[in-house]
């Protein structure tokens, strides 16, 4: 890999009105490996399911996976031009990329996603649940129900749903891999839902990894710490915007590309004795 830029605060100010954001207003630009990341073939012939795989570390890890030999569905709720933009890449590389839109809240849109994957691909082998929903509030009396469920709903319960969906299809060898947070093991109290959904994802993963041993399925998760992604300056105010990374030894915070190596090692064979783990990429900060 080229060198990957890793600006650091202060950033300017900005924030968006929409969540989970859009890419291109972002300054500076995230960085997700478009000119950094050279892949050696560790996921030659393989299928994979990134949802959120629009920006930020979804595009990352697609982008990655693809330079690494896998085809790749890009499951995103509505921002469409991110998703193009993923998409392009994933076939700038050589691989097959499929669009699906719609929100992940729904059931029936979670078998969808499965569904899609397996009819285009003919075959499961990876998947990456790796959408998430997050607000930020100051007061317990500012989470309303609505906003409560919403965070679980996208989070983990569309989390349990795919993933259930995919276990039909994949064979011994298949790879999950879910995004967590530090906010597992260091929760943010302006981000009350977020990281409650961030330890149960945790907690999910350690236990379905038990439960799908025995069929040679392996379940992992990835804690980010502060990453770089539209998610910040949509669903943050300004002023932790400017200052976002600060808070962690390194000082800054993580690029999406500086993510995608360890879902790469986590999704190929030579992670064929880890299950049940949790890689903490976190700028120092650490997770025990």
């Amino acid at each position: 890999m080229t060198d990957i830029r890793q600006p650091a605060p202060p950033f300017p100010s900005q924030q968006q009105q929409s969540v989970p954001g859009r890419t291109a207003p972002m300054q500076p630009r995230p960085d997700h490996g478009e000119e950094s990341y050279a892949g050696s073939g560790r996921l030659s012939g393989k299928a994979a399911i990134v949802t959120g795989g629009d920006s930020g570390i979804g595009r990352a890890i697609a982008i990655a996976f693809a330079r690494e030999g896998a085809d790749v569905l890009i499951a995103y709720l509505d921002e469409d031009e991110d998703a193009e933009e993923t998409k392009r890449w994933v076939e700038k590389a050589g691989r097959r990329a499929v669009l699906v839109r719609g929100d992940i809240t729904d059931p029936r849109h979670c078998d969808e996603i499965v569904d899609r994957a397996v009819k285009e691909f003919g075959k499961l082998d990876v998947l990456v649940n790796n959408a998430a929903y997050q607000m930020t509030y100051d007061s317990l009396d500012d989470i309303s129900d609505e906003e409560w469920n919403r965070t679980f709903d996208t989070n983990i319960g569309a989390m349990f749903r795919i993933s259930r969906k995919a276990v039909r299809h994949m064979k011994q060898g298949g790879s999950i891999i879910n995004t967590t947070s530090i906010n597992a093991d260091k929760p943010n109290p302006g981000l009350l839902a977020y990281a409650t959904t961030k330890g149960a994802i945790q907690n999910f993963t350690g236990g379905l990894a038990q439960l799908l041993a025995e069929q040679g399925i392996r379940v992992n998760c990835v804690a980010p710490g502060p990453i770089w992604t539209p998610l910040i300056p949509s669903t943050m105010p300004k002023d932790k915007v400017e200052s976002f990374g600060k808070q962690v030894p390194m000082k800054r915070p993580g690029q999406p590309a500086e993510l995608a190596p360890a879902y790469v090692m986590l999704a190929s064979d030579e992670a064929s004795y880890i299950s049940g783990a949790t890689i903490a990429v976190t700028g120092g900060a650490p997770i025990l």
